[in-house]
C-alpha cells in the first residue's frame, strides 16, 4: 500500500472522531482558549488540564495582569468546557489576591468521591523567585489548597496548607504545575499524589555549584484531601515535575523532572513506596528538551496481550518550539512514537485522557513567541501513531 492510500483510509477510519486528524498537526481541529492581551490579561500562563468525573473538562491557567513576568499581580483562572472542548464557558477567577502572585495550578480528583482538590502557590506580588530563593528579607512562598465537588462549577475560599506542605528549610516552591494522581493499585491505593518542587541552601558546597540548589519532591493525601504531608524528594538539581503510575500493579511512581544536573533533557526517578523515597534519576536520552516543563499521563493499563501506555508532551528543540507528544509502552523506559501537534514556539503543556480513550492537550504557544496563546486540541491515539 502505498503513502498516499494509507492516508487516505486512516482519514476516512478517524473522521467520525470529535477533534480527531490523521495529517499533519495543522489539521487538527483547535481551539485557542486564553489569548494574551484579552480580557484584562497582558498574558495567559501555566495551562493545567483535567476531566472531571462527569467530563467536564477544566482549562487552568495564571492571568499575568501587567506583563509577561513570573512576579506580580497574577490570577488563577478557569475556563470549563461541557462538550469535550468544542465550546468554553466565560473566564471564571479561582483566586485573585489584589496585586499578589496567586497561581502554579495543579489538581486532581478523587475519583471515589468526584471532588476536585486545587493545589496553589502564593507570594506578594513584588517579590520574586530569585529574592525568595536567596532569602531575602520579606515573606516567602505558601502553599495553598482549594476544592470544588460540583465538577469546577464553584470553589472553596483557598486555606493555608505551608505548615503541612513545605520544609521550614525550603524557600522557593511550586505545585506542578500541571495535575497530579491517585494511586490506583498496591498498598498505597487511594493516596492522592500531588508533584512539586523547591529550593534550599546547600548545608556542605560542593566547589562549582550553586549555593541555592533545587530539588523535585511530591506532597500526599491518605484522608481523601484533608490533610497532606510531605513525601520524598529527588537532588539535586532538579525542578519542576509530573508523577505517573506504573503498572506493576504494586503502585510504583514515576517522577519525571526539568533539571539542571543534565543539559538538555529530562530526569527520571522511581518510587516503590507511594513517593516516599525515589531512586536516583536518570536521563533518557529521548526525551531532550530546552529546559522546560512537561506533561506526563497515563493512557490506558496492561490487558490483555497489550501492555499499557503512557503519554508525554514537552517542547523537542533546543529552544522553546515544536511541542511534541509521545508514548511509551514500557512505562517510561523508551518512548518509540512521538509526534509534532504544533510547529513553532511553544512551551508548557498539559494532557488529559477522555473515558473514550482520546487524548486532549492545553498547551502554550504562538507564532512570533510561545506566550501569545494557550490552545487546546484533542485528538486520538490513532494520530500520534500514523506512519508507524
Amino acid at each position: 500500500m502505498n503513502y498516499t492510500n494509507r492516508t487516505l483510509q486512516l482519514g476516512v477510519l478517524l473522521a467520525a472522531v470529535a477533534f480527531g486528524g490523521v495529517g499533519p498537526a495543522t489539521s487538527l481541529p483547535q481551539q485557542d482558549v486564553f489569548v494574551s492581551g484579552e480580557g484584562g490579561y497582558h498574558t495567559y500562563r501555566i495551562p493545567a488540564l483535567l476531566v472531571t468525573s462527569n467530563q467536564t473538562l477544566l482549562a487552568f491557567c495564571e492571568g499575568r495582569k501587567n506583563s509577561r513576568s513570573d512576579t506580580g499581580d497574577i490570577d488563577l483562572l478557569l475556563k470549563r468546557s461541557v462538550d469535550g472542548g468544542k465550546t468554553w464557558s466565560e473566564t471564571q477567577v479561582v483566586w485573585d489576591d489584589g496585586p499578589n502572585t496567586c497561581g502554579n495550578p495543579c489538581p486532581v480528583v478523587d475519583e471515589t468521591t468526584g471532588t476536585i482538590w486545587l493545589l496553589l502557590t502564593h507570594n506578594p506580588g513584588n517579590i520574586g523567585e530569585a529574592q525568595i530563593r536567596e532569602r531575602k528579607p520579606g515573606p516567602s512562598r505558601t502553599i495553598w489548597l482549594s476544592r470544588s465537588v460540583d465538577n469546577g462549577g464553584t470553589w472553596a475560599p483557598p486555606v493555608d496548607i505551608t505548615a503541612s506542605a513545605k520544609d521550614p528549610s525550603w524557600d522557593w516552591y511550586a505545585t506542578g504545575p500541571g495535575v497530579g494522581i491517585q494511586i490506583r493499585h498496591g498498598p498505597h491505593r487511594g493516596r492522592l499524589v500531588i508533584p512539586c518542587d523547591h529550593s534550599f541552601k546547600a548545608k556542605v558546597r560542593v566547589p562549582g555549584s550553586p549555593a541555592v540548589e533545587g530539588g523535585s519532591h511530591v506532597i500526599y493525601s491518605d484522608d481523601r484531601g484533608l490533610t497532606w504531608k510531605i513525601g520524598g524528594a529527588v537532588r539535586p538539581q532538579m525542578n519542576e515535575c509530573q508523577v505517573v503510575e506504573l503498572s506493576d500493579g504494586e503502585g510504583s511512581l514515576l517522577l519525571n523532572m526539568r533539571n539542571t544536573a543534565k543539559a538538555n533533557c529530562r530526569a527520571q526517578s522511581l518510587s516503590h513506596d507511594g513517593g516516599q523515597t525515589w531512586t536516583a534519576p536518570t536521563f533518557p536520552p529521548e526525551l531532550a528538551e530546552p529546559r522546560c516543563q512537561a506533561s506526563l499521563v497515563r493512557y490506558d493499563w496492561p490487558s490483555g496481550k497489550g501492555s499499557g501506555r503512557l503519554v508525554f508532551s514537552k517542547p523537542a528543540s533546543p529552544r522553546r518550539r515544536d511541542l511534541t507528544v509521545r508514548v511509551s509502552r514500557d512505562d517510561g523506559k523508551t518512548w518509540p512514537v512521538s509526534r509534532t501537534l504544533h510547529e513553532g514556539p511553544a512551551a508548557y503543556s498539559c494532557l488529559a485522557v477522555f473515558p473514550d480513550k482520546t487524548i486532549a492537550c492545553l498547551y502554550e504557544c504562538g507564532s512570533t513567541n510561545a506566550y501569545e496563546k494557550i490552545r487546546f486540541a484533542r485528538f486520538p491515539l490513532q494520530w500520534l501513531e500514523h506512519g508507524e
